[in-house]
């Protein structure tokens, strides 16, 4: 499936729906308006503009539409991740992890963590 490109704030959105999947329209309100601080109205047009993307389905229950996720947290964080790097680093992976791994403290734990994906990552 092809991954739909989400603004910052359609973000938020995905981010409720794949933490509580199905909502309503009003649950979705009810949680992101404070978050988000801008009108329910506004909300309900990131809910549509996903549902267009294809990133978000819906089906009727009763007399309201309960929305769900039809993409998931990690294509889409994959996704975002390629096109960041493509973008800012001209796809030099490498440059990203190393300017990453300078500005960031990282535990032992993820220390070891990062050491093992290396060492069990294949070359291309």
């Amino acid at each position: 499936m092809n991954i739909p490109k989400i603004s910052d704030a359609e973000w938020e959105v995905m981010k409720l729906i794949w933490k509580s999947s199905p909502l309503t329209s009003e649950e979705m309100v009810d949680s992101l308006s404070g978050k988000m601080n801008c009108s329910p109205s506004t909300i309900k047009t990131y809910i549509n503009r996903l549902l267009k993307k294809g990133a978000l389905g819906y089906e009727k229950d009763g007399r309201s539409y309960v929305y769900y996720a039809k993409v998931s947290e990690k294509d889409c964080i994959l996704a975002e991740s390629k096109n960041f790097i493509e973008k800012v680093y001209d796809g030099a992976t490498a440059m990203f992890f190393a300017n990453f791994i300078e500005e960031k403290a990282l535990t032992d734990e993820e220390i070891q963590q990062l050491r093992e994906l290396l060492k069990d990552k294949k070359p291309k």
